[in-house]
């Protein structure tokens, strides 16, 4: 039996049903880890079919494709122990389970206990949860396997699962693993990104390896896998209670590696010392099969990896979402309306930023490789022209600084880019519908219509250029918008991913600042982003007299947030949420907040059939507002009447 163990942590760029894509990236996984001298890999939840199969997880075809692609890799894995997600069927049932291969063979699979059901999760519209300590034999294409709550003993070395969430919940399994003298955990998940989530991965597999006296194995999915969530990767490692091994985060790579030699007698040691570990002395159903351990002779230094700050999490995470959504709906780049405001400078900057941290990891050629179906010419100088469309539509209410600051920032990104004027159309509507009212639209009287018909005539052309260059056009409203449905439908809020949708508009602004002073070390900053930055934010819809501001539309976007969390994160009511607004900024009237308030709750309840219009956004901030995957809101309701007037 072996003391020292060497394990693994795969992490995977998965597409939902790709069968043959999925399957050379788990073997080239496999591959890579033998390279390494792994003896024990981990594999994300769900690799063989990808996590984000949505209803699909119930067609029967899918589970038996799955079992086809397992037993394609099984056989790769001599030598090898690996573990490896996909749904099986059991008594017309689907469940989340994770197949261990041991020396090329199935020795069993075992089942999730605990699904995920908040937030972006679905899993007990598809999947049933494994009951606790239950352990079957089952058939599975004519080869009866062990199923469900395993333990396997692989001479004389336990390993046990716990799959993603099972994890994250208070009553979790490894606490009867503890008991039974498990060496090792391995924790197959598929776990999106949010700001700051990695720290808490890390405090439980630091937890699950200090409480359980094991080496803790984590592997997650990574990049995009399916349209709305991201996937951040880093694999973690943990041994006696602390972290040694840290995969890379948000990478461009379609496989990365984490690996580390663990002791396991000292965690055994560890466990004996425990006074107030209770032993399962009658012992849990174990797999015991034979397995020949390696001897480890490759050791390894643990080069620590520095948190990420906000701002950087939320500029990598942008850049490999672009990167994997343009790719995998085999789009030729991006299409944007460059208004020379700052939702529109930061959704058309990250495309660049993608650029620049994809060539920064894989090297050019690499890149032009992944992105084969583009045909990218080799040197990289003219790639944003190709990748990247931006264009400034003005009109009289438009003003030479948003005017200056789109030429500005479309120089920096290096893209392709045309100014035109919407005048003759916005006027050309206008023309028609007085004819028809037989009378003059004026701003006293059709202030909102003629606001939105600027908003609108621009969403053509535009849409034009999407079509001419097989490109993607990309939507710029930002979630303070959205929660007020401060947008006009199918005019800025056009596009086929609106990737911003997810972010406030007071964070958006600071991190603009912050990439215009700092930004990251392979991108330095962004410096003719001072150009947004100086300007207040305003739509440019009034005549220029009316000197219109966003803020001075709606309400200060710091206030508008802290209401938002209030009123939708905390689900607090309007007295409640504006007393919360009150404490949090102190410097503002009562009265003013009041009114404040009164306006947020209005809106927010008029306009949830703008928010399930929204086009496809992608999720970095779990205060996401999108209908389809988070924060649901009835489209009808009373608006919250009683309340208000109680107010």
């Amino acid at each position: 039996m072996a003391d020292t163990i060497r394990v693994g942590t795969g992490c995977l760029n998965q597409i939902p049903l790709d069968w043959s894509g999925n399957r050379r990236r788990i073997l080239e996984a496999i591959s890579q880890a033998r390279s390494a001298e792994v003896s024990v890999l981990c594999l994300p939840e769900l690799a063989i079919t990808g996590y984000g199969c949505e209803d699909h997880f119930l067609s029967h075809e899918v589970a038996t494709r799955a079992w086809a692609s397992l037993l394609e890799i099984a056989p790769q894995t001599q030598g090898m122990i690996v573990a490896v997600g996909l749904p099986i069927w059991v008594k017309n049932a689907v469940y989340n389970s994770v197949a261990l291969l041991v020396d090329g063979q199935i020795a069993g699979l075992v089942a999730k206990q605990n699904l995920a059901g908040d937030g972006l999760h679905y899993e007990p519209r598809w999947f049933k949860a494994w009951p606790e300590g239950i352990v079957i034999a089952e058939d599975f294409d004519g080869e009866t396997l062990p199923t469900g709550d395993l333990i396997f003993n692989l001479d004389g070395i336990r390993i046990a699962l716990e799959v993603c969430e099972d994890a994250w919940v208070a009553d979790r399994p490894g606490r009867h693993f503890s008991g039974s003298g498990v060496d090792i955990i391995l924790n197959p998940s598929a776990s999106h990104f949010a700001f700051g989530k990695q720290e808490v991965r890390e405090q439980f597999v630091i937890e699950g390896s200090r409480a359980f006296g094991v080496a803790y194995v984590y592997a997650n999915l990574l990049g995009n896998e399916s349209g709305r969530a991201i996937f951040d990767g880093g694999g973690l490692i943990a041994d006696h209670g602390k972290i040694t091994a840290e995969g890379r985060r948000f990478s461009f790579e379609e496989v990365t590696l984490a690996v580390k030699s663990v002791d396991i007698e000292r965690n055994r040691l560890h466990q004996a010392r425990t006074a107030s570990r209770r032993v399962d002395v009658e012992g849990r159903p174990e797999i015991e099969l034979f397995f020949d351990w390696p001897q480890v002779t490759r050791r390894d230094g643990h080069e620590s990896v520095a948190p990420m700050s906000k701002e950087e999490e939320f500029t990598r995470a942008m850049a490999l979402a672009y990167f994997d959504y343009m790719r995998k709906s085999w789009s030729n780049g991006f299409v944007v309306s460059l208004s020379g405001g700052a939702d529109s400078a930061a959704v058309a900057s990250f495309a660049k930023i993608m650029i620049d941290l994809a060539t920064d990891e894989l090297g050019t050629e690499a890149t032009r490789q992944r992105l084969s179906y583009l045909k990218l010419p080799k040197s990289k100088a003219t790639w944003m022209k190709k990748l990247l469309f931006c264009a400034y539509q003005g009109t009289k209410n438009s003003g030479e600084v948003t005017r200056t600051a789109a030429q500005k920032v479309a120089e920096m990104l290096e893209c392709d880019y045309a100014e035109w004027e919407v005048d003759n159309l916005v006027e050309g509507y206008e023309s028609t519908i007085e004819k028809v009212l037989k009378r003059q639209l004026s701003w006293e009287k059709d202030d909102l219509t003629r606001q939105n018909i600027q908003a609108r005539v621009r969403a053509p052309g535009i849409w034009m250029f999407a079509n001419i260059r097989n490109a993607l056009l990309l939507s710029t409203s930002n979630r303070s918008e959205a929660a007020v449905g401060y947008a006009t439908m199918d005019g800025d809020t056009s596009g086929g991913v609106s990737p911003i949708a997810g972010i406030d508009k007071d964070y958006l602004r600071s991190w603009l600042r912050w990439m215009e002073t700092d930004g990251l070390e392979e991108t330095g900053p962004y410096t003719n982003l001072s150009f947004i930055n100086k300007q207040q934010p305003t739509a440019e819809l009034r005549p220029k007299a009316d000197k219109q501001t966003d803020e001075g539309d709606l309400m200060p976007y710091d206030v508008l947030d802290t209401i938002e969390r209030a009123a939708i994160r905390d689900k607090k009511g309007p007295r409640a949420a504006m007393e919360f607004a009150l404490r949090h900024h102190p410097d503002h009237s009562k009265k003013d907040m009041k009114a404040w308030t009164i306006k947020f709750f209005k809106l927010w309840s008029r306009n949830q059939w703008k928010r399930e219009r929204y086009a496809v956004s992608f999720h970095v901030d779990d205060l996401n507002l999108d209908p389809k995957s988070w924060c649901r809101f009835p489209i009808l309701s009373s608006g919250f009447a009683e309340e208000l007037a109680e107010l």
